[in-house]
């Protein structure tokens, strides 16, 4: 079946928009799962333990908090910074507060900056792994374990870090559903949806 020339090119366009929506959508995850493997772009390795190797060699890491625009917590870490032994269990700590008169939700995005030093930095338990919720007026302090992999002093490029920012930025979400049913009540008494 032959077609006329406009009808081709109506179907080559129509294709290729296809094709640049699905490479658009397939893009997200594709690279989620692309850093996640290779430690690029500042991704963080997860661990259930600390390291069984500890040098005399020490590392500083910076820790660095931000919101979302939206965002109406109040987000700082407790220590701007902290002088560890590489393969040391770290434990730093994050401040979050929220001042609105009504619970929010928030899920903490983070980055590692050297990104050479993304693939070494090993978190064994972070408040980012899960979404977070605050009460109206409730300020908390959210750990984060972490230790600097000893591999980092043979690495060609990462062993030439000396200094490690740990980066989150808190990001507004959706109540929880649990969270969702004890939201305010009105004057009238009914709750708030």
């Amino acid at each position: 079946m032959a077609l006329d020339p406009k009808t081709r090119t109506l179907v080559q366009l129509v294709g290729v928009v296809v094709l640049m929506g699905g490479l658009a959508w397939a893009s997200v995850p594709f690279y989620d799962w692309f850093c996640r493997v290779t430690g690029f772009g500042g991704v963080t390795g997860v661990a259930e333990a600390g390291s069984d190797k500890v040098l005399d060699q020490t590392i500083t890491v910076r820790f660095d908090a931000s919101r979302d625009r939206g965002m109406p917590w109040e987000f700082k870490p407790v220590a701007r910074q902290m002088e560890i032994r590489i393969g040391e269990t770290g434990l730093a700590f994050y401040e979050a507060y929220n001042p609105t008169d009504r619970p929010v939700a928030g899920r903490a995005n983070y980055n590692v900056v050297p990104y050479e030093a993304g693939s070494f930095f090993t978190k064994i338990d972070c408040f980012c792994f899960t979404e977070q919720v605050l009460q109206p007026g409730e300020r908390v302090q959210m750990p984060v374990t972490f230790y600097v992999d000893p591999a980092i002093v043979d690495d060609r490029e990462g062993q030439y870090v000396h200094t490690i920012t740990l980066s989150y930025t808190f990001h507004e979400i959706d109540l929880p559903e649990s969270h969702a049913a004890l939201a305010p009540v009105a004057k009238t008494g009914k709750t708030l949806n």
